[in-house]
């Protein structure tokens, strides 16, 4: 009978908590975990090693499979470098709040404190970037460790780290093997009846109301429909709010942020109160220190850390609002409603739609443009994952949610190069055995990319074509770090470093053998998408879009406009009178006007 080792006691409570891939690269330290999982598969288990070519490439797999799924997810590291490389990753996963497992392999047990070759401290280094981070020693302690790590990643909703010498991983293991909480349905939190009650008589007292909903809100859409169309509530969202609460809205007004787009920002600003649902917004500055605030949330971390609160509930949101409902007696008219709806309608055609109609012969292509082809030509349920810059912009606002696709980001930790690692994990758990896409077929997966953020990462396309992963990289290819030339603008300097050299990624996924296509022409968007939605396996789409296209959020400050003005006269005068003017041409309409 072959020795079970302490690894293959990790492998099997991986297996039992819902794990079905292990994110890596193999070697040194990390070998007896990783010969773990080949022997488990090998004998049948549902388990399996993926290869990345990054080790950050694979915690942001992890992080996008746990996302889709639910279920935990795991990446592992070597000794040193190995596992350093995974914190990245890592950090996105927590802030983002999904089970994630990392396997941060160690140095021979002997050799820890005396400065051996490759010797880190991850036990302590990951600290910052989880929820559980423990070191395993013996095998006595292993497989308490383990189930209590997986525990914490569950139940706190984030990253659980295991710091593991390859010694230790090797040695047979001891005590039970398998007994760990596997998620069981999500507990209801039910908010206190007299802080539901005060809340109600605010609303009741408040003549114009505004609700802003966040990712919190997810499964309460219908409630949080029901509480508008009772207060007459225009509804705002987050960026990560967009897919809980868009879909079928007629009380839309749009996002804030610095990527926001409509209404969202004015019907905020000229509420009498202002609702947060289930959000723990970041960017203050969007939101209105002169307007009372009522916040909801089931995390009590959450209140008051952004904005003054008023009011207060802790509770989840769909109970909250339900509990809610039934103590509204004010009749309200629809006025201030009709005006924030009137005024997103008129933001939507005449600022975000403007690059979105009679373009098609316009080039460089308007990334706007594009992105709407694309979302008209994506399935009903795809996944898209989406690079941290302009391509947020574009994604929040053109793309289309139902209640089926998913958008996947970074979101929280704002990390360059996410979106195709993001991919290949959502790629993953989307393959029919997981729960795949509609009548049973893989799931489609839209990495929207940027050629900062692929560039960033460029081996993973490898990852994509080993696996022949349904994986449709659509790159918005402007050569340029566009988010960060804006942000050099409204900050008055002239843009400087953040322009690339022109690339032929196409070219570079064809040598590779991903089926590709690189267009300039607006007119031959549509096909090469549709062709490459067409192919089973992997393929690219080079989009060369308008390097000068910014992203204007809906709030504009006299100081970022003294930092246009002041960043334009340095261009002129550095005799860069060309670059502003074609700059003026491709954001003119772009421009948000009262």
């Amino acid at each position: 009978m072959a020795r079970r080792t302490v690894a293959d006691q990790l492998v099997a409570q991986i297996v039992a908590a819902g794990a079905r891939h292990v994110y890596g690269i193999v070697g040194d330290s990390l070998n007896p975990v990783v010969d773990a999982v080949r022997r488990a598969n090998e004998a049948g288990v549902d388990i399996q090693w993926v290869h990345v070519r990054h080790e950050e490439a694979g915690a942001f797999a992890a992080a996008a499979e746990a996302e889709v799924t639910g279920r935990l997810a795991v990446c592992a590291g070597s000794a040193g470098p190995g596992n350093l490389h995974l914190i990245n990753g890592l950090y996105d996963a927590n802030r983002t709040g999904v089970p994630v497992l990392a396997i941060a392999s160690h140095i021979p047990s002997a050799q820890v404190g005396t400065n051996f070759f490759q010797e880190t401290h991850p036990d302590r280094l990951f600290a910052d970037c989880s929820v559980y981070c423990e070191l395993v020693s013996t095998p006595t302690q292993a497989a308490r460790v383990f189930r209590t790590a997986i525990h914490h990643a569950y139940g706190d909703r984030g990253v659980a780290v295991l710091t593991m010498p390859g010694d230790v991983a090797d040695l047979p293991a001891e005590g039970d093997d398998v007994d760990v909480l596997t998620p069981p349905p999500a507990p209801r939190v039910v908010p206190d009846a007299g802080a539901v009650a005060a809340l109600a008589a605010a609303l009741d007292a408040a003549g114009r109301v505004t609700i802003f909903a966040g990712a919190g809100c997810a499964g309460a859409r219908e409630d949080v429909l029901a509480l508008a169309d009772a207060l007459r509530a225009p509804v705002g969202h987050s960026l990560r709010g967009k897919e809980h609460v868009q879909v079928d809205n007629p009380f839309d007004v749009g996002m804030s942020g610095l990527l926001g787009y409509g209404a969202c920002q004015a019907a905020m600003e000229g509420a009498d109160l202002l609702l947060l649902l289930g959000t723990d917004f970041p960017y203050d500055q969007f939101l209105p220190s002169d307007v009372r605030t009522a916040q909801v949330d089931v995390d009590p971390t959450h209140l008051g850390r952004r904005t003054r609160n008023d009011l207060v509930v802790v509770g989840d949101v769909g109970e909250t609002v339900r509990a809610l409902l039934p103590l509204l007696t004010r009749d309200r008219d629809r006025r201030f409603l009709d005006a924030m709806l009137e005024k997103h309608h008129r933001a939507m055609t005449g600022v975000v739609g403007a690059y979105t109609k009679d373009v098609e012969r316009h080039r460089p292509i308007h990334p706007e443009y594009a992105a709407v082809v694309l979302d008209e030509e994506a399935a009903d349920d795809a996944v898209f994952t989406v690079d941290t810059g302009m391509c947020n912009v574009w994604a929040a606002r053109y793309v289309t949610p139902n209640g089926r696709r998913r958008v996947i980001g970074s979101f929280w930790h704002g990390s360059m190069a996410n979106a195709v690692p993001h991919a290949i994990g959502a790629a993953f758990a989307g393959r029919a055995r997981d729960g795949g896409g509609l009548d049973g077929r893989p799931r489609q997966v839209v990495a929207m990319a940027g050629d900062g953020g692929l560039s960033m990462l460029l081996g993973e396309l490898i990852t994509a074509k080993h696996y022949e992963l349904p994986v449709k990289v659509v790159l918005f290819d402007n050569a340029s770090l566009g988010m960060v030339r804006l942000e050099m603008l409204v900050d008055g300097l002239p843009s400087y470093a953040t322009d690339s050299p022109a690339v032929d990624y196409a070219g570079i996924a064809a040598a590779i053998g991903i089926p590709s296509a690189r267009v300039e022409d607006p007119r031959e968007i549509r096909g090469a998408l549709r062709e490459a939605f067409a192919h089973d396996g992997p393929a690219l789409v080079q989009l060369v879009t308008d390097p000068r296209a910014l992203s204007l959020p809906p709030k504009i400050t006299r100081q970022q406009v003294a930092g246009f003005t002041a960043a334009m006269s340095k261009e002129v005068l550095g005799g860069g009178l060309g670059e502003v003017m074609a700059m003026a041409r491709s954001n003119l309409r772009n421009v948000p006007r009262p």
